[in-house]
């Protein structure tokens, strides 16, 4: 090829340097022969043919010159050429608000994946308010305040776990200043872990089942008479594999332990009472026929309180009309729990608006406090979990 374009110019040259013994030709023909067009022409044929055997580069920066017809403009679209050629894109050079967008609509694998490419995208892909979104969406309906709080517990202990064993190996003094020194100072170590207190570690410690946190299960033991239309503390562990939780109930009772638990027999803890104190109750005077109610009941009291669902009946002087009711005009109060027959011991009881305590005895158990059901969510969701047949 190289060979054909130095015969190809010599011609071109001995063709016009003896222009005049050569035959007569006739104009139209030295026209194009000469014209600029025929030449921007055979360049570029050239042009194409030193691409393709790979030509040397100096090769081709002169026929671009021929192409183009100029001595000087030429030679800086060459010099931008070659940068195009050579010029990596790297995703770091996008701007950082393009950069949130992308990382925005990755689920929480594609980031934590992003994350372990280099110390720049981990600091960006780690930031919480990208977590924030993942955390809310799967896990803010059963992560609540008691179970932030275990967290921050958990927390206080891995630091003060890392604490010991910094000061184990490197002594007191030189731990303590790995607390304290600037933040300027800080800066020129890469951390190469994830931070305790981030959403991120969170949701991984959740996925991961490490993380054990408080919430409440419906129907304990699944499937258990005993534990129909109740709702107990325990401590949950997510198990990603199966998309279920363990559950680890107080050491009290028959089970300690009880697997394969799913979402929609979880919540979060409605109130901030501990499962051994007794709740305090604020709407006894707001009781009347046909409103949902939880109460606390326990058998007896070594064990943890339970939230059991129950509706408020009428009582027994009334003729249950709606407009000759009085019932909510008294101190007493029925309590109906229609999963169990009439008749039994556990259908119904008694408590006093006026003077309410713990009440009951170690045959039949204790009542604790309780709490009146305002939002449809709540109640929906015991009507779901009634039984088909009343078990007795």
């Amino acid at each position: 090829m190289l060979f054909f374009l130095i015969s190809c110019f010599s011609f071109s040259f001995i063709l016009l340097s003896n222009k005049s013994s050569l035959s007569p030709m006739k104009s139209s023909e030295w026209r194009l022969l000469l014209s600029s067009c025929f030449w921007k022409d055979l360049s570029s044929w050239l042009q194409k043919g030193i691409s393709f055997y790979q030509v040397p580069m100096i090769i081709k920066k002169k026929m671009m010159m021929m192409s183009l017809g100029s001595s000087k403009k030429p030679e800086n679209n060459v010099v931008v050429e070659e940068e195009d050629e050579n010029k990596k894109i790297c995703l770091l050079d996008l701007p950082e608000l393009t950069l949130e967008c992308i990382f925005e609509k990755l689920s929480p694998d594609g980031l934590c994946n992003m994350s372990a490419v280099c110390s720049s995208l981990r600091d960006m892909c780690t930031s919480d308010h990208l977590w924030e979104k993942h955390m809310k969406h799967k896990w803010g309906r059963l992560i609540g305040d008691a179970a932030y709080r275990e967290w921050q517990w958990h927390i206080a202990s891995k630091k003060r776990e890392t604490l010991i064993n910094q000061t184990k190996h490197n002594g007191f003094f030189r731990s303590l200043y790995g607390l304290i020194r600037p933040k300027f100072d800080q800066k020129t170590t890469t951390t190469t872990c994830l931070p305790y207190d981030s959403i991120m570690a969170c949701y991984v410690s959740l996925e991961s089942g490490k993380f054990w946190f408080p919430a409440q299960v419906y129907n304990r033991e699944n499937g258990n008479i005993g534990f129909m239309l109740s709702c107990y503390d325990a401590q949950l562990s997510y198990d990603s594999r199966t998309d279920t939780f363990l559950a680890r109930y107080s050491p009290h009772g028959r089970r300690t332990i009880e697997e394969n638990i799913a979402w929609d027999r979880l919540r979060a803890p409605p109130i901030d009472t501990p499962a051994h104190v007794l709740h305090i109750s604020d709407s006894l005077n707001d009781l009347k026929p046909s409103d949902h109610i939880e109460i606390q009941w326990r058998r007896n009291k070594e064990f943890p309180y339970g939230w059991w669902y129950g509706v408020v009946g009428h009582l027994d002087s009334c003729d249950r009309i709606e407009n000759h009711c009085r019932c909510h005009y008294s101190d007493m109060v029925i309590l109906e729990f229609n999963q169990y027959p009439a008749g039994s011991r556990w259908r119904q009881t008694t408590i006093n608006r006026k003077d309410h305590r713990e009440v009951g005895n170690e045959a039949d158990g204790f009542y604790g406090g309780i709490r009146k059901l305002y939002k449809e969510k709540e109640i929906s969701m015991w009507k779901s979990l009634r039984p088909s047949q009343i078990h007795e």
